[in-house]
């Protein structure tokens, strides 16, 4: 039923945005190792290099852009890992932070001996593994990753209404955050997904299919009221969030664009930076560059195209961020 339960999940989060038509723009590349590497969640550090996890053939590539060098860092199966969505680089503990997800019944290629979903951590500098925590609650679903300045984990569980947290020191995750606001919809779909700390310190989160952005007040450690934000315009599958100074933020939306939203009290403006990709999944920012992973999702997740091939190579794209954009 845990299994079944997150499939369940998986399809819906991808099949929302597959009726949304796009065209890959002309931007520069970085190709993706594997002809099923459907490319999730992307990270980088402060050297720009970048960390890509791949729902699809598992593992996690490390692209330096410099000199385009792709390798697989993280192999797949690594410490009983199964599809990776969410991966995060921190330096300050030395760790390359991934969700795990047993999505085998779907035909997922990526090896591994997990049968639910956990954290796994990796040696940031020689991709070996470290740890692995497995998510609580009722099927859960680690989707997305943020850590605050004093080490603490904080992950979303798409199906469940809870932000989950892994303090130093511990072996188990705690619930931070509980709230309807996070609930998965009554009518299917996704509910929470992307999270990052604002320069304010508090945690912004987003909710997939209901397509919101929302806060959560955070005061010495603890979490506080969550408020929806109300927008310039309605968010079409909210993914990925990064953030970029004075309450800004990258965004993902999955129907295929790049924004980048501004917060002021209890409101939100998005303006878009660029369009047209193909279920868009994550980004990071290097200086004026956001480099954009592109998932391709539908020809995995839909079973009408499970017979079409996607574009291969899987890419990574950058987009030129104008100095409007980059702050």
């Amino acid at each position: 039923m845990k299994l079944r339960c997150s499939i369940e999940l998986v399809v819906l989060i991808f099949g929302l945005a597959f009726s949304v038509r796009a065209t890959t723009p002309q931007l520069d590349s970085i190709p993706i190792p594997g002809t099923k590497a459907f490319p999730e969640s992307i990270t980088s550090k402060s050297d720009g290099t970048l960390y890509v996890g791949r729902l699809g053939d598992g593992g996690i590539v490390r692209i330096k852009p410099h000199t385009r060098e792709n390798a697989i860092f993280v192999q797949p199966g690594a410490l009983g890992s199964r599809s990776i969505l969410g991966v995060f680089a921190d330096e300050a503990s030395n760790t390359l932070w991934a969700c795990s997800n047993d999505l085998s019944a779907l035909g997922a290629p990526a090896k591994g001996s997990d049968t639910g979903s956990a954290l796994k951590a990796f040696d940031l500098r020689t991709g070996n593994g470290k740890r692995s925590v497995s998510l609580p609650g009722t099927h859960p679903f680690c989707n997305d990753i943020a850590v605050d300045a004093k080490g603490s984990i904080y992950v979303t569980d798409s199906a469940n209404p809870t932000i989950l947290k892994l303090s130093p020191g511990t072996t188990t995750f705690e619930v931070f955050a509980q709230d309807s606001a996070f609930s998965v919809p009554q009518s299917g779909g996704a509910g929470l997904d992307g999270i990052t700390f604002g320069s304010d310190g508090n945690l912004y989160v987003t909710t997939y299919t209901v397509g919101e952005l929302l806060r959560v007040e955070v005061k010495d450690g603890k979490a506080g009221r969550v408020t929806k934000l109300s927008g310039n315009r309605q968010l079409q599958f909210p993914d990925a969030l990064r953030a970029l100074g004075d309450n800004s933020f990258l965004l993902i939306e999955g129907s295929g664009g790049l924004d980048r939203v501004v917060i002021r009290g209890d409101a939100f403006a998005a303006t878009p930076i660029h369009d047209g990709f193909l279920t868009p999944t994550s980004v990071a920012r290097i200086g004026t560059t956001a480099w954009v992973s592109e998932g391709q999702g539908a020809f995995f997740f839909d079973p009408s195209k499970k017979k079409l091939s996607p574009s291969l190579p899987f890419r990574i794209y950058a987009v030129p961020l104008r100095k409007e954009h980059s702050k």
